[in-house]
């Protein structure tokens, strides 16, 4: 006799050996297809832990199923005959002998698309079905590691002795860096709170507050345009803070966690502990980014200095750089003329190189430009090779660094050398605290809330343009996962560092009252960071889109095409919150 403490299911579609051979059983799930053979069909039965085939001999049971049908079957397992185990799958070997069949879920005959096939399905098809995308096993797969990443992360940072506290949602606007969504008061007329674009100012009130060590899987709100590695509206960051700490000690936890969480959920080689920090300037000069990709050995030179006393008018009084490609001379002609193409469509005006020739030799327009001794230094400073080709980017001071690392990537992605088995960590350390706006006035480069390099006497006495800051970020592959700082937690210095953006005083004690307050009443020193949840899953599930590995995305353009946000509102819900459409 069948005993079951579940009357839909004794097991799962996925769970099924030869240990259950001539046991009785339920099953439930989702029909995903049916192979009618004419007095017999053969249903394969899914659910999320796998696929049962299941026989049934008697046609009325099969009324009204459909793909995509929920079904409950009762029947006994026996073993397949030889010419139809299915080896793909485990449970492959049997299949299921129906009794009886209960409709559970009703559907649609029609459906807007294979569900095996809908990640080839356009995007917006795809996400006004989301509930049937979320069905093809590889989508489902990704929702599903999400969650066991983040449940590692959980117990990781846990082990390391951080306790989880969760800060609040609504709050007020913050200078963060992009624009807040904000949302009308319905007690206070006029006023409005603001979803978090970070805790930024909650996690450093949780250290003046006597906590040691905080983290949160935190919701963060940003009304951002969409990118590949971007999600407009919402994202998730692994956020923690720690008191009495240095950007050290932040290190320290970053490398441990990161390394951990992409060894064990990954095949590919990690970058070993402690990963490489790079200072911005040196990042910015080598790679021509702050976000460099480091599976990518070309290097960028600055040659500015090599050109002062050579004739020639393009490079003249501004700054060249240089990128020298090992065995480029190998390749067709239809590499290059494709460089030069790519290289007028980012705006440059052309794409000057030289390639090493046999005997020392240099051939390209420029070579004739270079006196022998200027081609022998050259050669002896880039240790150049038979075959070797030099590329020249030369543009303005604001854009040649740019401009240089677009070159560099493409040239790496066109010749095939950038290592797609790895993931190459490093922290960008030592940004400028300060920059000049689309205005020409200073303000913040970044976190407004860092601690100066220097502290007050560097605000005091320095150029804010040389000023930097403990502020760091933390990129993979070309991708930044974070942005953290030690912060400021000195009252005095918070003042100068905004009176040096623009701020006065008193505009500082009213837009960060909290922060200001608290810190007159005994601040430690504290720091942190916050690797993006979205993007690390997106990198280790090798997706090119950070929308596959969340489950109900927004499209590019910030609209949830299943639910129909953004949406109207009645009129009683606009007086309500006293706001008047014009």
């Amino acid at each position: 006799m069948l005993m079951s403490a579940n009357q839909y299911r004794t097991h799962s579609c996925g769970e099924l050996t030869e240990k259950n051979l001539n046991e009785m059983v339920i099953l439930s799930g989702w029909v995903d297809t049916i192979r009618d053979h004419g007095g017999v069909a053969f249903v394969d039965l899914r659910d999320q832990d796998g696929i049962t085939q299941v026989v049934i001999h008697d046609d009325n049971l099969l009324k009204d199923v459909h793909r995509e049908t929920v079904v409950c079957v009762r029947g006994k397992v026996v073993k397949r005959d030889e010419e139809t185990i299915n080896l793909k799958i485990p449970t492959g070997t049997l299949e299921v002998m129906v009794d009886s069949l209960e409709i559970l879920g009703y559907s649609n005959p029609n459906l807007p698309f294979e569900i095996q096939n809908s990640t080839e399905t356009r995007e917006d098809v795809r996400l006004r079905y989301r509930f049937l995308d979320l069905r093809n096993p590889k989508v489902h797969d990704n929702i599903l590691f999400r969650s066991k990443v983040v449940s590692f992360l959980r117990r990781k940072m846990e082990d390391l002795g951080f306790d989880e506290i969760n800060t609040p949602i609504l709050t007020c606007s913050s200078p963060e860096g992009a624009r807040d969504y904000i949302i009308p008061s319905r007690k206070y007329e006029g006023k409005f709170y603001a979803l978090p674009q970070a805790p930024q100012q909650f996690k450093q009130l949780l250290m003046v507050g006597g906590f040691n060590k905080y983290f949160q899987i935190a919701p963060c709100f940003r009304d951002e345009d969409a990118r590949a590695d971007r999600s407009p509206g919402e994202f998730y960051q692994l956020d923690f803070e720690m008191a009495f700490a240095t950007q050290e000690d932040v290190f320290a936890v970053a490398d441990e966690v990161l390394y951990d969480v992409f060894t064990t959920f990954s095949d590919k080689k990690v970058s070993p502990k402690p990963f490489v920090r790079i200072p911005y300037e040196e990042a910015m000069l080598k790679y021509g980014t702050d976000k460099p990709d480091l599976r990518n050995p070309l290097v960028i030179t600055n040659l500015s200095d090599f050109f002062v006393d050579v004739d020639f008018m393009p490079f003249k009084n501004r700054p060249v750089r240089g990128i020298v490609v090992e065995d480029c001379a190998k390749m067709p002609k239809s590499f290059f003329e494709n460089m030069l193409k790519y290289a007028t469509s980012i705006g440059m005006k052309g794409l000057g190189y030289l390639t090493m020739l046999e005997g020392m030799q240099f051939k390209g327009p420029i070579a004739k430009f270079l006196t022998p001794e200027k081609q022998q230094e050259l050669v002896d400073r880039l240790s150049l090779k038979k075959d070797d080709t030099l590329f020249f980017i030369s543009d303005a001071k604001t854009v040649v660094d740019r401009l240089a690392g677009l070159i560099r990537t493409e040239l790496a992605e066109r010749k095939g050398i950038i290592d797609k088995d790895r993931f190459e960590f490093c922290y960008i350390t030592d940004f400028p605290m300060y920059e000049k706006n689309e205005e020409g006035n200073i303000d913040f480069t970044h976190n407004p809330f860092s601690m100066p390099q220097g502290g007050l006497e560097a605000l005091e006495t320095m150029n804010p343009l040389d000023i930097k800051a403990y502020q760091y970020d933390i990129v993979c592959n070309g991708v930044e996962l974070s942005s953290g700082a030690v912060r400021n937690h000195r009252p005095d210095i918070m003042v100068k560092a905004f009176e040096i953006a623009g701020y006065s005083k008193d505009e500082v004690e009213k837009r960060f009252g909290a922060l200001y307050n608290a810190f007159q009443y005994g601040a430690p020193p504290h720091a942190g960071m916050a690797p993006g949840v979205d993007r690390m899953i997106m990198l280790l599930k090798d997706e090119e889109s950070i929308r596959e590995v969340i489950a109900f995305p927004m499209n590019a353009s910030a609209q949830d095409l299943l639910l129909g946000a953004p949406g109207n509102v009645t009129e009683q819900q606009l007086r309500e919150v006293h706001i008047k459409l014009r």
